[in-house]
């Protein structure tokens, strides 16, 4: 049985849905950047109630998915767990993931984060739009930056920061 990796990327999304494809986009970019055996990567199109499981065994956990509803290029917050309406579907929230996690586990889950890149078209065969692809460079130094740091407590204060700056610059 192979070892857990005390952290956790995780990016989720469709590579034929245009600006969907940002997460596992940015899964490549950090597994081309990193160690091999730093961190362990996990690539859906969705988030399922079965990736509860894994989450066990954690440090740190990054979700990384595309998202409309970002202030600036990207987006980092902390998560919570939270049970959502998402709960009920084929597709879940993060945090109905971690919900999951500490329902089945009776105990809280690992400190988890989410990194939203701002995408703006979806339409299935649609390719990366010209932002996007701007918005997955920033957002790529930026997870470089949290991987270089990767303590909870950096992670908090940048979580943070980035509520109150719309743009990321550095």
């Amino acid at each position: 049985m192979n070892k857990t990796l005390p952290i956790l990327i995780f990016g989720y999304g469709n590579l034929s849905r245009g600006d969907d494809a940002l997460g596992p986009l940015l899964l490549e970019i950090i597994q081309n950047r990193i160690e091999p055996g730093s961190v362990e990567i996990l690539n859906d199109f969705q988030l399922q109630v079965e990736h509860a499981l894994d989450l066990e065994d954690r440090n740190l956990v990054l979700f990384i998915d595309a998202s409309v509803a970002c202030k600036g290029a990207f987006d980092f917050r902390e998560l919570e767990p939270a049970h959502d309406k998402s709960y009920t579907t084929h597709a879940m929230s993060p945090a109905a993931v971690l919900h999951v996690y500490q329902t089945i586990k009776h105990r809280a889950p690992p400190p988890c984060f989410l990194l939203s890149i701002q995408g703006e078209q979806f339409e299935l065969g649609s390719d990366l739009s010209p932002k996007a692809r701007e918005h997955l460079q920033r957002a790529g130094q930026y997870a470089e930056r949290l991987l270089r740091q990767p303590d909870v407590d950096v992670w908090r204060e940048l979580a943070k920061k980035s509520l109150h700056h719309e743009n990321h610059e550095e």
